[in-house]
């Protein structure tokens, strides 16, 4: 039974640039513009008209905007709820512009061991989570770590919960991997791992979505019978300013907004790919956080069962419970 018809999510895609070259994506290979700001106003006002609640600041890095303070105010001033992740580098720098701005703020930590974490991202900067995690909470903020779980660091999560997370009163965000387009990540994560993992997610300052490992245990999505529902739960934005679709990953089509986003979106040539969502050939055994997870919220079934604790803990622990309702 779905329970929400319009789009919950957009995935704003500021610039595709990184300051990081992780070996588990091939989103900073590719050339960019920056988004500009009278485009994100335009956009955001017909996001507000189609229903969208949480706006997703993404990248390549996201703080590489220099205006992006002035994105999530404007966001914050429609009652968006926004969210940002950062590898962290330029964090000490925009720190006191982003104060307040940020519901759902991530620094992205993938191993406790600085040289480890280091290695995955390409470029020196596990020195940096430490110093933005003592800046952030100096500024009243309070920052989750998203540590990215393979079968090689899976073991390393204890250590990240009780040196890093629990004396911050940091929430851990247990992200499992997945390969996409032609970047391998080595993502099929072994049953006792899923397992592992659900253990973790009960845990105290722990958030896993246990649909995610429920997911993986149905083998992903199948095209016959698609649990994902990306277009019409997900918008997704580019530099161009333009709209991605089914998703960013498979990026099939885009469209030119040019100031039309809530009128082009409800048009026939635009829902006819939003139809195919999940049914694609490269849908088969997808299984995608950033847009598995608006889909498991949308539509009442097994996975949405699964998701709603671990869904109602964490927005109850970041207190963003008051803006849903």
């Amino acid at each position: 039974m779905r329970l929400v018809s319009h789009p919950v999510l957009c995935n704003y895609y500021v610039t595709y640039r990184c300051n990081a070259t992780c070996s588990f994506c091939d989103i900073w290979e590719r050339p960019s513009p920056y988004v500009t700001l009278d485009n994100v106003r335009d956009n955001l006002r017909d996001l507000k008209k189609l229903g969208v609640r949480v706006v997703d600041f993404t990248g390549g890095e996201p703080l590489l905007h220099r205006q992006l303070p002035e994105l999530l105010q404007e966001a914050k001033r429609l009652g968006f709820i926004t969210t940002v992740t950062t590898n962290a580098l330029l964090y000490p720098k925009y720190a006191d512009r982003l104060r307040g701005l940020v519901d759902m703020l991530h620094f992205s930590l993938d191993s406790p061991v600085a040289e480890e974490h280091d290695q995955s991202r390409g470029v020196r900067c596990f020195d940096k989570v430490m110093e933005s995690i003592v800046l952030a909470r100096q500024l009243g903020e309070r920052p989750d770590i998203l540590f990215t779980v393979f079968d090689r660091n899976i073991q390393q999560i204890r250590q990240m919960h009780e040196e890093i997370c629990l004396p911050n009163d940091l929430v851990l965000i247990l992200n499992p991997v997945f390969d996409y387009n032609a970047v391998e990540t080595g993502s099929r994560l072994s049953d006792q791992a899923l397992s592992e993992l659900s253990w973790w997610g009960k845990q105290k300052n722990v958030y896993l979505n246990e649909a995610f490992i429920q997911l993986r245990l149905d083998g992903g999505n199948h095209i016959e019978a698609p649990i994902c529902k990306a277009a019409s739960t997900t918008i997704v934005i580019s530099p161009e300013n333009k709209l991605v679709l089914p998703c960013y990953h498979l990026g099939l089509k885009d469209f030119a907004i040019d100031g039309r986003l809530h009128d082009l979106y409800r048009s026939d040539e635009v829902q006819k790919l939003v139809a195919l969502e999940g049914r694609l050939p490269d849908c088969e055994g997808c299984v995608i956080n950033c847009y598995m997870q608006p889909s498991f919220a949308v539509e009442m079934n097994k996975y949405w069962w699964k998701a709603l604790p671990s869904t109602l803990k964490y927005n109850w622990v970041k207190g963003t419970w008051k803006q849903l309702v």
